[in-house]
């Protein structure tokens, strides 16, 4: 035993010591994840379409708060020049995710502090608040994470922790669903907020454990100079104006499917919920498909070959004209699920994977500003395009939209995205 001991001082204790740290870091970063999770899921999607609803809000109304949160991406340039200048990531993280945690929960007071004709207005401003703060703590949060875990395990890592988080946010979706048929109006969406609250204080306290890990800072001292880094890689520019543009697109009917499915096809939200489940079990499995390929094939590629995926499941929506309701719309949300997940995977790795290293938050400012402008004007448009049509036939605004949108999204991707994601 002490010749054991002898043999191996300054060597495999310090590798024992690191890896449990990362162990230790992965593990915060993991249950940081579950309050997170809850937190989101009950407060964006079908239940911030039926909140909005709730108070009155128009489908315009709807289309702009849905875009809201990708507007404000373009201020992430900004922080990722400022962030070079923070003695701390860590405990600036803390304070903006904190604070977007703190003001989206706050729109469930909305309807207790402000007369009814206001309501919508309220809850606007305060959603826009958090989501500012939401772009300086989602650029840091993802600053930190990308240092956070080795490379040699990150596809792994996000597998796991994607697909665990997915899992209970299906669970999460269905009950909160369940219970709003069961709790209609202003009682379901009280309880609704109540673990809302719950979840963004042990949000905050678990985002207070997270390690200061090192920042290896740009070379570029001054914003002009760190700005035109990602401007003059002419391969990075060329794929993200496209998927900018992609989003664009796939934006115009998205986010506006609940509102359909609620609104127009009158779906309860328990089969709404079930839908949504349907859609994230099957990104959930399409992760560990898509991860698999990611080991043979380069990440713009993979990305090149969801688009005509996505593009389906919009097509599918036109299926409702000669099939029955449901079975059409589990198929189209299951299809979108797989091809969206690959899609979100593959984006994420192509950010932190194929881009330097120093200058990698301006590169993902960069790209979430790009692609934050197109995923804005998305379902603004999408939203004023369904008051205009608002006075036809009613299969325009069901599914008519869905199938010009899909065959405009295949039309792009055969066209330019063979061009532009193709391997260099």
């Amino acid at each position: 035993m002490n010749i054991m001991r002898n043999r191996l001082p300054g060597t495999r204790p310090k590798r024992i010591r690191k890896a449990s740290v990362n162990r230790n870091n992965l593990k915060i970063a993991t249950i940081e994840g579950i309050p997170s999770t809850i937190f989101q899921v009950l407060l964006q999607g079908q239940f911030l379409t039926g909140f909005l609803l709730y108070l009155g809000a128009s489908s315009s109304q709807i289309g702009f708060v849905l875009a809201l949160t990708t507007l404000v991406n373009v201020a992430q340039i900004g922080v990722a020049f400022l962030i070079q200048k923070l003695p701390s990531r860590k405990w600036a993280m803390v304070i903006f995710t904190g604070l977007h945690r703190l003001l989206w929960g706050a729109t469930g007071l909305v309807p207790f502090l402000f007369p009814k004709e206001h309501w919508v207005t309220a809850f606007i401003i305060l959603y826009t608040t958090a989501f500012i703060s939401s772009t300086a703590g989602g650029m840091l949060w993802n600053s930190v994470i990308s240092d956070l875990v080795p490379a040699r395990v990150r596809g792994r890592y996000f597998g796991i922790r994607n697909t665990f988080l997915n899992a209970l946010g299906s669970l999460v979706m269905y009950g909160g669903g369940v219970m709003l048929d069961r709790y209609p109006g202003s009682q379901g969406f009280l309880i609704i907020y109540i673990v809302v609250w719950v979840c963004a204080i042990a949000n905050i306290i678990v985002f207070c454990f997270y390690p200061d890990v090192p920042f290896e800072k740009s070379e570029e001292k001054s914003f002009l100079p760190m700005f035109r880094k990602p401007l003059h890689d002419k391969l990075f520019m060329k794929s993200t104006l496209f998927l900018a543009a992609w989003l664009l697109l796939q934006n115009l009917t998205v986010p506006l499917y609940s509102y359909v499915m609620l609104q127009l096809l009158n779906i309860n939200y328990e089969t709404l919920s079930l839908l949504n489940v349907s859609q994230t079990v099957f990104m959930m499995a399409s992760f560990y498909v898509w991860g698999n390929l990611n080991a043979k094939y380069s990440n713009k590629r993979l990305l090149l070959w969801t688009l005509p995926i996505i593009a389906l499941s919009s097509l599918m929506w036109g299926m409702l004209s000669v099939l029955p309701m449901l079975p059409v719309l589990f198929a189209a949300h299951i299809i979108f699920g797989m091809g969206v997940g690959g899609f979100n995977q593959l984006a994420f790795n192509f950010i932190i994977g194929d881009t330097p290293k120093k200058e990698r938050p301006m590169y993902m400012a960069m790209y979430a500003a790009l692609t934050g402008l197109a995923a804005f004007f998305g379902p603004l448009l999408g939203g004023r395009i369904y008051e205009w049509i608002v006075d036809w036939p009613e299969w325009t605004q069901i599914y008519g939209m869905q199938i010009i949108v899909g065959v405009l999204m295949l039309t792009l991707a055969l066209l330019l995205g063979r061009r532009i994601l193709r391997d260099e």
